[in-house]
Order: C-alpha cells, then sequence, then structure tokens
C-alpha cells in the first residue's frame, strides 16, 4: 500500500470541452515539464484508441463524455492498461459518483472549479506518490463513514458478508488511515518493507478495492476501523 510515485512523462487528458483540454494541457506542462507528451481524447472512443497507442502513466478523465461514463472506462483500464494511473477531474460532486469512481479505481478526484494553482499543487502530488483528493470531496468522503455503518449493520442475514481482516491487517490499516508509508508501517509493526508489502495486496483483495483511499473508506464503512 506504498504510495507509488508517478513519472508523469505521457498523459491522456479524457475531455470533450475544448477550453478545458487547453486549460488541462496547460497545468499538465506546468507540473511535467514541456516535454511531456500530452495527448487529448474528446469521448470513450478515441480515449480508448489513445491508451492503445500510448500507453500514459497517468489520465486526467472528465466524469460525463458525450458517449458515456469516465468511471466506466476507469474500469476497463484496469484490466486493459493496468500501467495507467487514472484522476477525475469534473464539475460533478455527488456521492454516488465520488465512491463509483474510488471503486473503479481513480486515485484521485479533483473539481474543475478550482483555480489553477489549486489543481496544481494537487497534480504535483503525483510525483510524490500522492492521491490528489479535492478538499471538499475529502470532507464528503469522511462525513459519509458514520452514517454508512449502521446501515451495513441492519442488512438482512443473506447481505454480502464483511471481509474478515487479522488483527495485523487491522493494526496496519490503522497506521494507513494516519498516512504512513509502508516503509514507516515496517517500523512500527517491526516487520520487513516486503511483508508489509505483502499485507497490503491481501488488504486491497479482501476488500476489493485498488487504492489506499478506497480501502479506508471501505474498511471504515463496514466498522473495520475506528
Amino acid at each position: 500500500m506504498e504510495p507509488v510515485p508517478i513519472q508523469l512523462t505521457s498523459i491522456l487528458i479524457v475531455e470533450d470541452d475544448p477550453a478545458m483540454q487547453a486549460r488541462l494541457r496547460g497545468l499538465m506542462h506546468e507540473v511535467a515539464g514541456a516535454e511531456a507528451d500530452i495527448r487529448i481524447a474528446a469521448d470513450l472512443a478515441s480515449a480508448e484508441i489513445r491508451l492503445r497507442e500510448q500507453r500514459p502513466t497517468l489520465a486526467l478523465v472528465d466524469v460525463r463524455l458525450p458517449d458515456g461514463s469516465g468511471i466506466d472506462l476507469i474500469q476497463r483500464m484496469q484490466q486493459d492498461s493496468p500501467e495507467t494511473q487514472a484522476v477525475i477531474v469534473s464539475a460533478f460532486a455527488e456521492e454516488e459518483t465520488i465512491l463509483a469512481a474510488l471503486r473503479a479505481g481513480a486515485i484521485g478526484y479533483l473539481l474543475k472549479d478550482r483555480e489553477d494553482i489549486e489543481l496544481v499543487l494537487s497534480l504535483r502530488s503525483l510525483q510524490r506518490g500522492g492521491a490528489p483528493i479535492d478538499p471538499m470531496i475529502a470532507r464528503r468522503i469522511l462525513a459519509m463513514v458514520p452514517a454508512a455503518a449502521p446501515t451495513r449493520a441492519a442488512e438482512p442475514a443473506d447481505a454480502m458478508p464483511i471481509p474478515q481482516l487479522s488483527a495485523r491487517e487491522c493494526e496496519m490499516l490503522q497506521w494507513v488511515a494516519q498516512g504512513l508509508s509502508n516503509r514507516d508501517i515496517a517500523a512500527r509493526m517491526n516487520l520487513s518493507r516486503l511483508t508489509v508489502e505483502g499485507y497490503a495486496k491481501i488488504i486491497y483483495r479482501k476488500l476489493a478495492v485498488k487504492s489506499r483511499t478506497a480501502a479506508v473508506y471501505e474498511a471504515r464503512t463496514l466498522g473495520l476501523l475506528e
């Protein structure tokens, strides 16, 4: 579950509005440098072609596109282009959309109406292994957690079972929720870094998630984290 820095050498922008295309291209050149390979796709069909041609390290994806949902594209990317990390850049911040994006595999969720400097700072965090989440989005995610846990408890007996995490896995998730890296977690738990990474893979599989943010959210929703 160690944050992995992204080398922003090739970027795909999936956005249908020409003005926003130009804005994001300019912001990404500021973040990644003039030599970065930045390409544009205005819809899902052209995005899938660009993904095969370019194999980008990062995709900035809008939610609502002329021929479908950017979230569906991110989900397909997990199979077809696993080397590409995806960040949603959208005007929409509905709770259902946010959670669907994180569960699909997005590592970040940013809002278009932020100032350029705010978006630049968020996008630069990718180079340090960060997961850029707009502060308003982060607050919404945290606000959803207390209300979600009782709902799970009230589900009928034949509902999907809650994943069972070992004491070690729960302890590790507590450190992850506090923002510690795998190196720091290994030191705290007196384990090797490889062992921690092994635990991380097991936790991801049990919770059916693909990012740190989604793992912490899902664990809290299920009552596995305080």
